[in-house]
C-alpha cells in the first residue's frame, strides 16, 4: 500500500444471483470493464449493498477479484462494519492482498456517539491491523449512517497514526462541508514534501462527480461516484483533465486551464456529467403498502426522501446495466431494496435515450 490511489473510482454494485447468493462471474466482469474504462474498484460500499452482504461474502468475493488477476493496487475495498472484530478480518484481508486501501464506515448502529468513542474505534482497529501498508480512507455519508467523520476526529486520528489515516471520502451532498475538509488537510499535500510531512497527507474525495471539478481545484484527488458504474470513462476524462492543473492550493488563485481545456470548457463537461447522474439519481417513488410507514432517516433531511433516492439509486444503476449489456439478471437486489418496476424501467431507458447515454463495451463477457 505505498503508492497512493486517486482518480475516479466505483462504489462497485454487487450481482446476484436468482436465489440471492452473490454473482461472482458478473462481478468480476464488471470490475474488469471498469478498470477498461479507466476507473478504479471501490468495491463494498453503499451501493454495492454492502451491507447486506456478510463479512464472508464479502472476503470470497474479494478473494476471487484477486484470483481472476484483477490488480489489487486499483481496489480500495470497503471493509467498516459496526463489529471491531469484523473490521479488523476485513481490513486484514485487504492488506494483505495487496490493496490501495480501505474505505472505512465509522461504526454506525449506535448514534450520538462521542468523538472519543470514534477515536477510539478507529485507533483499535490500525493497532489490531497492525501492518504498516494499511492506508484508511474514512468514509462520511451522514445521510445514511448519520454517524459522521469530523475535522477534530480527523486532527486527532493523523496526529496519532499519520501513516495509517490516507484521506476520506466526503458523500454529505454537501459542498461546504468537502471545502471545509480540503481546506483543513487538503494544503498539506501540495508540492514537494519531506518524508514527514508527506506522511501527512489527507486526500479528499467527493461522494458524487457534480463536485468534481470543484474538489479538483481545491486540492481534492478525485470522486469515489456511484454513477462511475456505468459513466465511467467521461467522468474519468474530466479527471483526467483537471488531474494536471487542478493541484493549486491557496498560494494560487489562477484561473484553471490547460493548452486544450479552458475553465468554460471544463465546466461545460461537468454540466453534462450532471445531466446523466441526474437521471440516474432521480427520485422515483417506491410503491408503499397502505400500512407503510416512513421515517426520517438524517435529521435535515425531509422524510423519505434521502432513503427512497438511495435505494431507487441503486436499482436504477442495476437497471441501466442490465439494458446495455442486454442482460435482465442484473436487475436483481438483495432485500430490503426492491428492483424498478416495470414502468419505472421504461421510463428509464427512454430518458437515458434521451440523453443519447452509452455503455460501450459493458456485458460483453457475461456470463
Amino acid at each position: 500500500m505505498s503508492e497512493r490511489i486517486r482518480g475516479v473510482l466505483a462504489p462497485v454494485i454487487t450481482p446476484f444471483k436468482a436465489d440471492l447468493a452473490p454473482d461472482s462471474q458478473r462481478f468480476i466482469a464488471h470490475c474488469k470493464w471498469l478498470l477498461s474504462q479507466n476507473c478504479g474498484l471501490a468495491v463494498f460500499g453503499t451501493n454495492s449493498e454492502a451491507n447486506s452482504l456478510s463479512m464472508e461474502e464479502r472476503a470470497m468475493l474479494l478473494d476471487e477479484l484477486v484470483a481472476a488477476g484483477v490488480d489489487p493496487s486499483r481496489m480500495m475495498p470497503g471493509t467498516g462494519c459496526c463489529s471491531i472484530m469484523e473490521t479488523v478480518k476485513l481490513t486484514k484481508q485487504a492488506v494483505g492482498n495487496g490493496c490501495a486501501g480501505v474505505l472505512m464506515l465509522p461504526p454506525f448502529y449506535y448514534k450520538d456517539v462521542s468523538e472519543e468513542g470514534l477515536y477510539r474505534y478507529f485507533s483499535e482497529v490500525v493497532q489490531r491491523v497492525g501492518d504498516e501498508r494499511l492506508k484508511i480512507y474514512l468514509y462520511h455519508i451522514p445521510p445514511v449512517a448519520v454517524v459522521g467523520i469530523t475535522t477534530g476526529l480527523v486532527e486527532r486520528l493523523l496526529a496519532a497514526y499519520p501513516n495509517a489515516i490516507a484521506g476520506m471520502k466526503d458523500s454529505s451532498g454537501d459542498w461546504n462541508n468537502t471545502k471545509t475538509f480540503l481546506d483543513a488537510f487538503a494544503v498539506r499535500s501540495a508540492g514537494p514534501a519531506s518524508t514527514a510531512r508527506a506522511a501527512r497527507t489527507f486526500d479528499v474525495f467527493v461522494g458524487s462527480e457534480s463536485f468534481l471539478l470543484a474538489n479538483m481545484r481545491n486540492g481534492g484527488v478525485g470522486t469515489i461516484s456511484a454513477t462511475a458504474n456505468v459513466n465511467p470513462a467521461a467522468i474519468h476524462k474530466l479527471y483526467q483533465k483537471c488531474s494536471g492543473v487542478c493541484v493549486k492550493r491557496r498560494g494560487s488563485r489562477k484561473a484553471l486551464g490547460t493548452s486544450a481545456s479552458t475553465p468554460a470548457e471544463l465546466e461545460a463537461q461537468q454540466a453534462r456529467l450532471n445531466v446523466v447522474r441526474e437521471v440516474l439519481t432521480r427520485d422515483r417513488p417506491i410503491a408503499r403498502s397502505r400500512h407503510h410507514a416512513t421515517y426520517a432517516v438524517y435529521p435535515t433531511a425531509s422524510p423519505h426522501v434521502v432513503f427512497s433516492r438511495n435505494c431507487s439509486m441503486i436499482a436504477a444503476l442495476k437497471e441501466a446495466i442490465a439494458i446495455y449489456a442486454d442482460d435482465p439478471a442484473w436487475r436483481t437486489v438483495r432485500p430490503p431494496l426492491v428492483e424498478l418496476t416495470p414502468e419505472q424501467a421504461k421510463t428509464l431507458a427512454a430518458e437515458l435515450k434521451a440523453i443519447s447515454f452509452t455503455m460501450p463495451g459493458v456485458g460483453v463477457s457475461k456470463g
